[in-house]
């Protein structure tokens, strides 16, 4: 896709963010890797749902502004920590999707073993430690979890979330979300019930043959081993 398409992607994918309410005002922002060191990112201070391609800007690796008429989003340091940690990162979402960062503002972390579609697609979802948006200590909070996983709950904040293009990257946001609210949901009923280890395992070997990487739980290592207070089954 070459650098105009790529911009009116974003504005699309700008206008669905905020028609499903996952930013309010000004909140959120989208990039794409266009080269190995160039990135086009939206502005600071514009409604998602509102923006022109020409109101996008690009940036280099190091966050230095190349080109564009709008300062680059100040949560930009976020978005270079994927791409620098992940080379099969080309796209970056981050917004404030209601469900999922509900987990977030109460610190739960979400739970695995559930949902078919999330095994299959998503992966286990951590949560990041909070540090003041737009820092460096922001964006060094999802550092241990890049080229782990596909999303990832900031505390007290929001969302992000990355894949192989903008599209990619803003459904593991929406597949999130609507999870989320089926946690919150089903929670209401009173009880969840988790799939088994077996079961969990098979969904695990699915996600190769539909384009996802590997899951690190099959090798039940690092920090995206979750098993949270919705339920726990050891074995999965």
């Amino acid at each position: 896709m070459d650098e105009a398409a790529t911009r009116e992607e974003i504005c699309d994918i700008g206008r669905r963010i905020y028609a499903r309410q996952f930013a309010a005002g000004n909140d959120g922002n989208i990039s794409c890797r266009l080269t190995d060191n160039v990135v086009l990112c939206t502005p600071t201070l514009i409604c998602k749902g509102f923006m022109q391609p020409d109101d996008l800007c690009t940036v280099d690796l190091d966050g230095n502004q190349l080109s564009g008429t709008r300062r680059c989003t100040s949560e930009i340091k976020l978005h270079l920590e994927v791409y620098r940690g992940d080379p099969t990162a080309t796209a970056v979402v981050h917004c404030h999707p209601p469900h999922a960062t509900a987990f977030g503002l109460a610190r739960v972390e979400i739970p695995t073993g559930i949902l078919p579609e999330v095994e299959v697609f998503l992966g286990a979802v951590p949560q990041a430690d909070y540090a003041t948006p737009g820092s460096a200590q922001f964006a060094e909070t999802i550092r241990p979890f890049v080229g782990r996983a596909s999303a990832v709950v900031l505390s007290n904040h929001g969302t992000v979330s990355w894949g192989p293009s903008v599209e990619r990257a803003y459904w593991n946001t929406e597949v999130l979300d609507a999870y989320c609210r089926m946690l919150l949901l089903s929670r209401q009923l009173g009880h969840i019930e988790r799939l088994n280890a077996e079961q969990v395992r098979e969904l695990l070997g699915l996600r190769e043959s539909f384009g996802s990487p590997p899951d690190p739980r099959l090798t039940r290592d690092g920090p995206l081993y979750v098993n949270p207070e919705f339920g726990r089954n050891d074995e999965t």
